[in-house]
């Protein structure tokens, strides 16, 4: 008998089925990306669906798939509004500290990386899991290109200021610690994030920044 080929299963698509335009549209919009991350975080990415996202939104299964195909569009979308919204709260900081001396600038841009992950630290830990099942790393990426860019630029053009000679390498190195660290507090030690602990938590990520590049002499 001839052996059949195995077949690949389809991957669910990750788009919207449409725009919001309207305001009664947007609004539609809204309370499900609100109902897809309140399910994720109180029943994780496994338990959540299309008809409990749409019973818990308040809309019908029908008016959910007039916008979203399937339960990874909708987690996509979650992940793409929380994306912007930490994307703004850095690209503010790094538009303010461009002309700082650098411990000024380093406490303010690791205080609005910090900021952007206080923003629903649960929803942003069960996001990074699902960020590649989903496929918005590409989006991810393009926000760490961006700042490291804005970073390394800073670098160059403080140059008396800090002992980097090799900006580029320089640039990463402060941008991947901030990252790292981050991520494990909101992995970890969720309460570092916490109103009463976060300025000391960037007290200390600041002082490890600006040790490392230790202003020339």
């Amino acid at each position: 008998m001839p052996q059949r080929k195995p077949t690949r299963s389809r991957k669910p698509p990750t788009k919207p089925r449409k725009s919001a335009s309207q305001a009664r549209s947007r609004l539609t919009v809204d309370a499900l990306l609100e109902a897809t991350a309140r399910i994720l975080v109180k029943e994780g990415y496994d338990r959540a669906s299309t008809n409990k996202i749409a019973m818990t939104a308040g809309v019908s299964i029908g008016s959910l798939y007039q916008y979203f195909p399937s339960k990874e569009a909708l987690v996509s979308a979650v992940v793409d509004r929380h994306t912007r919204e930490m994307a703004g709260e850095v690209r503010e900081a790094l538009d303010r500290m461009a002309s700082w001396p650098v411990e000024t600038a380093a406490r303010a841009l690791i205080a609005a990386m910090i900021e952007a992950h206080r923003v629903a630290p649960q929803l942003h830990r069960i996001l990074e899991e699902q960020v590649p099942r989903v496929g918005r790393l590409e989006n991810i990426k393009a926000l760490d290109r961006e700042i490291h860019a804005a970073v390394r630029a800073y670098l160059a053009t403080h140059a008396n200021e800090h002992r980097a000679d090799d900006h580029d390498l320089a640039a990463f190195v402060c941008v991947t610690a901030v990252e790292a660290l981050t991520h494990a507090a909101v992995l970890q030690r969720p309460e570092l994030l916490s109103r009463e602990r976060a300025g000391m938590f960037i007290d200390e990520v600041t002082r490890l920044i600006v040790g490392y590049l230790q202003p020339k002499r």
